[in-house]
């Protein structure tokens, strides 16, 4: 038999299992020697990011209520983000930092496949590493890198428009490849693991629709699945079939039209994390250009609010569904954070937007209101069904002059970068918004620990530091 014949037999043999089995076995055979160098970089940025944006958004309205309940999940055994010396179960863990990274529209995401896949990966990932009793850094990084590629290609997969919550529903798939890795899964079991989260898996659109503070505990839900699903897994009696590809599987379902042999094939060459973008802004990622575009016009013209006749911001029509909402009267904060006009007011009147724009006062403040009202954001007729850009946008102002500003690409995708300064100011800034007092040199320990994260020898440092715990 002839090397090529082998080979051939073996892509068909390959090309005939589920997707499930494609997927288990990219998660558990991959090893952190095979990541490119751009993958390991992209995931310690991340991992950093993602601990800042759930320190800050443990102290959101609704925290001390759902952490609350998650306590009776089961017992104490993990640490919770920005929430000194507090534990919970496992999955209760996992549920209320998922819920912290994703509450403030402040986590990283895939642009492309609109897949927020660390706010479920990450946190379900430290559950599963504190629960086994520590992993090393190495271990981390590839259980992160094989979790992102499984959320982010179920988003890619897709040839629609949002039906569901997509960031819930394929971070949770994502999720259970990260934690199954680090709970030592056999390939039967993670692919049984895959058929018990599609049973759990949730996430209607219309919390987002509604502006709901519910949009991101869909997030929280699935990652709370996950470990629940690895833990189900062990059971035996429940073996997987199509999970994905079945007439009724996750993306007939959940997504309806579909391409997914592109996004098997692309396994162990395409390393999504490293196409991930940042959250340069703490609003929805739709609304970046528009928050970006303002900011320049402004730099560059000095006018103020007083100046400004109205403003118009043209988008993809997925941007538009998302972010064109009317800035009403009662709007709360989730709502704020998914509203174009809102935070493009509070750029032109501050020059910035901050995480305490999205809370108190700042909400209600009468000036901002009859700003946004003169702020519209028009679909473009972009083909692309998932397209967050190109943005352009227009501001007239009362003298009459009409200031242009556009971009192809929005600010700290992969082509646009944030230095190292930004990366960590924002995450310095977001210290600041911890529910309780981390320890005083938490920031840079933190730093220093994920620039070393492959060299590392139990990940539970970062899971303590981010608790606020002192490091034994």
């Amino acid at each position: 038999m002839s090397p090529d014949n082998s080979g051939g037999r073996a892509r068909t043999l390959f090309s005939s299992m589920t997707a499930a089995a494609r997927f288990a076995a990219h998660a558990l055979d991959t090893r952190f020697a095979d990541l490119p160098a751009a993958a390991v970089d992209a995931i310690k940025v991340y991992v950093l990011d993602s601990l800042g944006v759930g320190i800050a958004g443990s102290s959101v309205e609704g925290g001390a209520g759902l952490a609350r309940i998650a306590a009776g999940w089961g017992a104490a055994a993990v640490s919770v983000w920005g929430r000194t010396a507090q534990q919970l179960a496992a999955p209760a863990a996992a549920f209320v930092n998922a819920w912290q990274m994703h509450n403030q529209e402040y986590d990283c995401l895939h642009e492309g496949a609109v897949v927020h896949a660390m706010a479920s990966v990450l946190p379900a990932a430290l559950a599963a590493a504190e629960l086994r009793g520590g992993i090393a850094g190495r271990e981390l990084i590839a259980a992160l890198a094989v979790g992102v590629d499984v959320a982010a290609g179920l988003g890619l997969a897709s040839r629609a428009g949002f039906r569901f919550f997509r960031p819930a529903t394929a971070g949770g798939f994502g999720a259970v490849a990260a934690a199954g890795r680090v709970l030592g899964l056999d390939r039967d079991a993670l692919q049984t693991a895959f058929a018990w989260q599609l049973a759990q898996t949730s996430g209607t659109m219309q919390a987002h629709t509604e502006g709901s503070p519910i949009l991101p505990v869909q997030v929280a839900f699935n990652a709370r699945a996950a470990l629940q699903s690895c833990e189900f897994a062990t059971l035996g009696f429940a073996p997987a079939r199509a999970v994905f590809e079945g007439p009724y599987g996750y993306l007939a379902v959940f997504e309806g039209s579909f391409e997914l042999e592109p996004v098997l094939a692309s396994l162990g060459r395409d390393w999504r994390i490293a196409e991930f973008s940042h959250k340069p802004f703490p609003a929805g990622r739709a609304t970046h250009g528009g928050i970006e575009g303002v900011a320049a016009l402004q730099a560059a013209h000095r006018f103020t609010a007083a100046d400004v006749e109205r403003i118009e911001i043209r988008v993809p029509p997925l941007t538009a569904r998302l972010v064109s909402r009317p800035l009403l009267a009662d709007s709360g904060a989730s709502y704020c954070r998914l509203c174009m006009a809102y935070v493009v007011a509070k750029v032109v009147e501050n020059g910035r937007i901050d995480l305490s724009d999205f809370r108190g006062e700042a909400l209600s403040d009468p000036a901002t209101h009859a700003l946004a009202a003169r702020i519209q954001t028009l679909g473009d007729g972009n083909p692309d069904p998932n397209a967050l850009a190109p943005q352009s946008l227009t501001v007239t102002l009362k003298d009459g002059r009409k200031l242009e500003w556009q971009c192809e690409t929005m600010l700290a995708n992969p082509a646009r970068p944030l230095s190292r300064d930004q990366h960590l100011a924002k995450f310095t800034r977001c210290l600041d918004f911890a529910a309780e007092p981390l320890i005083a040199d938490a920031g840079p320990r933190l730093i220093e620990a994920t620039d070393r994260l492959e060299d590392i020898e139990d990940v539970r440092l970062l899971a303590g530091l981010a608790a606020g715990l002192s490091p034994p």
